[in-house]
């Protein structure tokens, strides 16, 4: 339809320009057509690129060494447990009002 009508108006235009000037007598043009516009129609919206997905990294494990437990009465270690308020040794004495003390182990004095 546009093709149409382009071609429509520039043959009227050529007819009455390729006429000359020979003739000095005034020319009588008849337009066939729409308006030499057309509508636009609107820009359609742009959307944007999704934000890049950023991955930040866990911290690495934290590795926490416990301490050795200190041998209490009743664990086999090498040194014996004495309670100074009964005056004896562990296993003699189960529990220790004092609390116990850590001593080295001694061999039986011989008679």
């Amino acid at each position: 339809m546009i093709r149409l009508k382009s071609f429509v108006t520039l043959s009227v235009a050529a007819a009455a320009f390729a006429c000359g000037s020979a003739y000095a007598g005034g020319h009588v043009g008849v337009f066939i057509g729409g308006p030499l516009y057309y509508p636009v129609a609107p820009v359609p919206y742009y959307y944007y690129p999704p934000p890049p997905v950023v991955a930040v990294p866990s911290a690495p494990p934290v590795y926490v060494e416990q301490g050795q437990v200190a041998a209490g009465p009743g664990q086999p270690s090498g040194n014996w447990y004495y309670c100074d308020a009964s005056r004896a040794y562990y296993p003699y004495v189960k529990q220790c009002p004092g609390g116990w003390r850590e001593v080295a182990p001694q061999p039986e004095p011989s008679n």
